[in-house]
């Protein structure tokens, strides 16, 4: 079992930036990948972006080169760092770990106003 903690959420303005944190319960250097994910109200969860366990990346396009996603194994931790921000970027953001099997936090709403 696995349990994450997202954290970093809030509102902020069109233009600014927020960085999200996701806390595993265990170590997170054996897992096959950690993502952030997102849905916005009325539509389907989404890919935003995802880091591989040795480190590749994959960003949805409508983030790519405004967020990062990172990991530091010394403290379990998966970051997604957003600039940029728009008020389409405005959902709640799940944290997700696949070990293989796959894993959810409870989400942390991000909301970007115009």
């Amino acid at each position: 079992q696995v349990q994450l903690v997202e954290s970093g959420g809030g509102l902020v303005q069109d233009g600014g930036s927020l960085r999200l944190s996701c806390a595993a319960s265990r170590n997170i250097f054996s897992f096959n990948a950690m993502g952030w994910y997102r849905q916005a109200p009325g539509k389907q969860r989404e890919l935003v972006a995802f880091i591989t366990g040795v480190g590749n990346t994959n960003y949805a396009d409508s983030v790519k080169g405004r967020f990062t996603i990172s990991r530091d194994n010394a403290k379990n931790t998966v970051y997604l760092q957003m600039n940029s921000l728009k008020p389409e970027d405005t959902a709640v953001y799940y944290c997700n770990a696949k070990t293989p099997m796959n894993y959810w936090g409870q989400g942390t709403q991000v909301t970007v106003s115009s």
